[in-house]
Formats: C-alpha cells, sequence, structure tokens
C-alpha cells in the first residue's frame, strides 16, 4: 500500500513571485525543495507526494517536472497552463509527453467566482479529459455554487477539491459550506483533499476539535473513496509542524477501519492520479 502526502509544494523563494506570503506567513519567505521534503515524508511513512504549482506560469509546470525527474518519491506533478489559451489542446499535448504530469490547477481562490464559467475556461477544461488530466479545484467557499455549475458540465472529467474548499474554520462558520459541500459530493467524479485545514484556523491558538465538524462534513458526503490525505507542505509550517497536521487527521481516522485507512492515506491518492 502506497501512502501518499496529495498535496505540497516546491518552490525557490523569490519576494515578487511569492508575494501571496505576507508577513504572517513569514517563516516559510525561503526556499523548500525536495530535499527538505524527502526526510519529513520517510519519517512519517509515506512513500511519495503529488507536487502542485504555486504559480501561474508554465515555467512553474516546467520546475516541477524536473524536480519529478530527479526525485523518484514525487509521484506526480499538478502543473499550471493556460486553460483559456486558443491553442490549449496544442499545449495539453505537449504535456502528455512527460509521464509525471497527471493534471491541472489554476489559482480560482484568486478569481471572481463567474472567472470558472467564461467559455474559453470552459473550453479548456473540457480538454482535459481528452488527454487523460485531472483538474485540482482551489476555491473559498463564495465559489462553491459556481463550481458546481462547472463539475455539473463534465461528468466524465476527474475532479478533486483542494483544501476542503476553504472553510472559516477560524470563524466557527459552517451552515452554507456544509450545504454546498454535500451537493459537490452528488457528482461521483469529484474528490476531496483533507487537507490546509490549519491555516483556516488561528495559526496561532487552533485546537483539534475545531477541526472535527468539517471532517465529518466531508467524510459523510464524499466517503472514504473519494477522499485524500494531504499535507499541504510547506504552507502548513505557518501554522502547524508536518506531524501535528498529521496527527489532526490521524486521531480522526483512528476509529476507521484499516482498509478505510490505507485509503485515505494513499490509496484514493494513487487511484485518482493514476500513480
Amino acid at each position: 500500500m502506497l501512502r501518499i502526502d496529495s498535496h505540497q509544494h516546491f518552490w525557490q523563494y523569490e519576494p515578487v513571485k511569492h508575494d501571496w506570503i505576507d508577513d504572517a506567513m513569514a517563516v516559510i519567505r525561503k526556499d523548500f525543495l525536495p530535499a527538505h521534503l524527502a526526510p519529513v515524508l520517510q519519517k512519517n511513512n509515506f512513500d511519495g507526494c503529488i507536487a502542485v504549482q504555486a504559480d501561474q506560469t508554465e515555467a512553474e509546470t516546467d520546475f516541477l517536472l524536473r524536480l519529478q525527474k530527479e526525485n523518484n518519491f514525487i509521484k506526480g506533478v499538478v502543473g499550471w497552463v493556460d486553460l483559456r489559451a486558443e491553442n490549449i489542446k496544442e499545449r495539453l499535448a505537449y504535456y502528455k509527453q512527460f509521464a509525471g504530469i497527471k493534471g491541472f490547477r489554476h489559482v480560482l481562490q484568486g478569481e471572481a467566482p463567474e472567472f470558472m464559467l467564461q467559455q474559453n475556461f470552459i473550453r479548456g477544461i473540457a480538454a482535459l479529459k481528452e488527454f487523460d488530466f485531472t483538474y485540482d479545484i482551489l476555491i473559498f467557499p463564495k465559489h462553491l455554487p459556481a463550481a458546481i455549475t462547472l463539475v455539473q458540465q463534465f461528468p466524465e472529467q476527474k475532479f478533486v477539491i483542494d483544501h476542503i474548499a476553504k472553510p472559516y474554520i477560524k470563524s466557527g462558520l459552517i451552515g452554507e459550506w456544509k450545504q454546498a459541500m454535500r451537493k459537490m459530493a452528488e457528482y461521483p467524479n469529484v474528490y476531496c483533499k483533507i487537507s490546509g485545514m490549519v491555516t483556516e484556523a488561528n495559526y496561532l491558538h487552533w485546537k483539534k476539535e475545531q477541526f472535527t465538524p468539517y471532517l465529518d462534513v466531508v467524510v459523510e458526503a464524499f466517503g472514504t473513496k473519494r477522499i485524500m490525505y494531504g499535507s499541504d507542505w510547506p504552507v502548513c509550517l505557518v501554522a502547524a509542524s508536518y506531524k501535528k497536521m498529521l496527527n489532526i487527521v490521524e486521531e480522526y481516522f483512528a476509529s476507521f477501519t484499516v482498509n478505510e485507512q490505507e485509503d485515505f492515506f494513499g490509496n484514493n491518492a494513487a487511484a485518482f492520479y493514476m500513480v
């Protein structure tokens, strides 16, 4: 059984490129590369990871592919490509030659909800299936209605919600997010990453029990075959060590069957990303 961290990032820190790393996140204003992650994964009994884009350029995709080629514990890459481009099929055909690339992502959380419903963006999503690429949906709760409208149009496309759609854990809001996530889970081609939660809570003063109501919603809605563990390393380091982040879900899933735990900690990610 492969244990896979389905969501983490690498970067060589540049203040302009990574301007989203604000003063409250200053601890991650430095390089994070495979040499830094490998011992952490090993210590926590993970066999590998999925590297996800953090910058919206094809240069970022190429950078991650180089790292993947050099490090066999990187089991796949979720890159970036301009899905709105006129030549999107040409770009996807180009990336299909690299076995390491599994899918793509756009930082939709930084866009208005209607961005993902533009015709040129929808055309790009439609092209992914032809090349058997996945799509990671990175959004805030306010984007969920538009995201549901998007996925309704593509019943054959493999989607995964990043970071349980970033609910407002810090303020304890859950109602509208809960309803929308239940609706999203009705589409069997949509998976959900249980990742990134600590950075939606108070960085310095979160408690494990704060996450339980949100975990309950996701697990009840998606079941144990469509959820996957992701650390969101190194972003998680703003609020928790890798081990503390892992402990939250290890404790939560401790009462689940061995098979269910194996699915969550690796099998589902391997199936989704065809690792």
